[in-house]
């Protein structure tokens, strides 16, 4: 017999060929036995026997201590084994262990938090091909480190998964089908990096394939599991968790009144505020309704329909008069719906339901739900004290806040704002000196053409007061100076001075 691996591949099912057709002495030469990637239904005459080829064992405990490092993860490992050695060598001190655990999941989630973002309707997005089989461990689960610290046993790696095993695909699928509309969306795994949302790190734990059986944690410990059989398994727990830890709880308000009151705008601008859903009641179980939140208007209308449909509960009001007026200055495109006529019979039919004892609103009142009661109005600006109102009644909104890349697009254009507001500052700063500059250079121009006028002022005054006294030295002094200078020069006696 000749045993050859993956019989149904190109390579092996020809050389499985050739061999079974050897025949020697009118008999075959040699049997073909092997095994298959994958079971099928195709037929190969040439092999005896053939077997599937599962040799996906699972990554236990004994694995982990044992497992050599990839060249990335030398110094990690090195760390590990120094953690070890250090419990080993100094235990009368300290115990040290180190655990592996499983991608965590519960209580809001973190790395699958990107797929829970079904919830705002979106396809679950699987990267690859979604075989791959994602260890996972809830989070109060991985609390088990807890008896690691009580009981201190001998092993020093322990893996800490649940009993789960899923793909991602049947993750993502099952999340999707609870939050979302239920459909996944393949895409290539090189796309996962270009995802704002995760970072490297993440993506490399979300494309892992690994099977891990925690042994030494069932065999040394004893303790209730919280989801021991993984996030699909227990995906409604997992779910509720999720919203009470992110404040997604669903705001489910229905607006009531009489006809032509303004219902249909007032609903419109809740939902356009708070995210939410402007449907009709018979979506009411859909998973974006369940999930987000909706506005129902003019429903329920009898006690058994309030019934667990509403938390919130806004009431308009208006006199028939104003309604009359608004019904015959709607659009065109409304007159069909609120003609008079049908206005008329409309409004009496609710005003004769408002007569009854056993109205809707006494239902929310003794259920503690105070219904919120504004008086209608066409002014645009009555809308802003209205949604004041309601913003003040159910909060603000639970939805998602930005994402990401939205507070990315959000920093980037504050940047771009301060980067303005900078530029526009520097501008003043900049215009204001040369202000400055220019008042300080007319100044001093203007002080210099001064100081000149008065520097000549003083000459014209210090000219006409010497110039008596230099018209009398001209006339009386320098002719006779002049003429004993003449004098002195011709002579040259001793003593100039007693000679003049």
């Amino acid at each position: 017999r000749v045993f050859l691996n993956n019989v149904d591949s190109y390579a092996s099912r020809h050389i499985a060929q050739v061999e079974a057709e050897l025949v020697s002495n009118h008999r075959r030469t040699f049997q073909v036995v092997g095994t298959v990637s994958h079971p099928s239904a195709e037929e190969r005459p040439h092999v005896v026997e053939q077997y599937t080829d599962d040799l996906e064992l699972p990554f236990t405990d004994a694995i982990f201590w044992s497992r050599r490092a990839h060249p990335n993860f030398e110094r990690h490992i090195d760390l590990e084994r120094r953690v070890v050695k250090m419990g080993k060598t100094e235990r009368q001190l300290f115990s040290t262990y180190v655990v592996a655990a499983g991608l965590q999941y519960g209580m809001g989630e973190q790395i699958f938090h990107y797929f829970f973002k079904s919830w705002l309707g979106e396809d679950g997005p699987v990267f690859g091909d979604g075989k791959n089989i994602v260890p996972t461990i809830h989070i109060h689960d991985l609390a088990v480190v807890r008896s690691v610290i009580q009981h201190q046993p001998r092993p020093y790696y322990l893996l800490a998964v649940d009993d789960s095993n899923n793909t991602m695909e049947e993750i993502v699928k099952k999340i999707a089908s609870v939050l979302g509309p239920g459909r996944i969306q393949k895409k290539p795994s090189e796309e996962a990096f270009l995802t704002k949302d995760l970072s490297a790190l993440e993506v490399d734990s979300l494309l892992v394939s690994l099977r891990m059986e925690a042994a030494h944690i069932k065999k040394l410990f004893s303790f209730n599991w919280a989801c021991q059989f993984g996030l699909v398994e227990n995906i409604e727990v997992v779910v509720q968790e999720y919203r009470q830890t992110r404040g997604l709880l669903p705001v489910r308000l229905c607006v009531l009144g009489p006809p032509a009151a303004g219902k249909t705008t007032v609903s419109k601008k809740i939902c356009e505020y708070y995210r939410l859903h402007h449907i009709m009641r018979d979506k009411l179980t859909t998973h974006p309704c369940k999930n987000q939140g909706y506005v129902l208007e003019d429903f329920p209308q009898t006690r058994e329909q309030a019934k667990e449909l509403f938390d919130f509960v806004l009431c308009l009001e208006a006199t028939e008069a104003f309604l009359l007026d608004r019904v015959l200055n709607l659009p065109e495109s409304c007159v069909q719906e609120h003609n008079c006529e049908n206005f008329s019979r409309r409004l009496a039919a609710y005003n004769e339901k408002q007569s009854e004892d056993d109205v809707v609103l006494n239902y929310f009142y003794e259920h503690d739900i105070i219904p919120l009661q504004f008086i209608s109005s066409n002014d645009e600006a009555d809308c802003l004290p209205l949604m004041q109102k309601v913003i003040d009644m159910v909060g603000q909104p639970r939805n998602y806040g930005p994402s990401s890349q939205e507070v990315k697009e959000e920093e980037r254009r504050k940047a771009g704002e301060r980067l303005r507001r900078e530029a526009q500052e520097r501008a003043e700063v900049e215009q204001m000196e040369a202000d400055e500059a220019r008042a300080r250079a007319a100044h001093w121009a203007e002080w210099t053409k001064k100081l000149e006028e008065v520097r000549q002022q003083e000459e014209e005054e210090l000219e006409a007061t010497s110039r008596p006294m230099r018209d009398y030295l001209m006339e009386q002094v320098v002719p006779t100076l002049s003429q004993g200078l003449i004098e002195c020069c011709r002579a040259q006696p001793q003593d100039p001075v007693d000679f003049l």
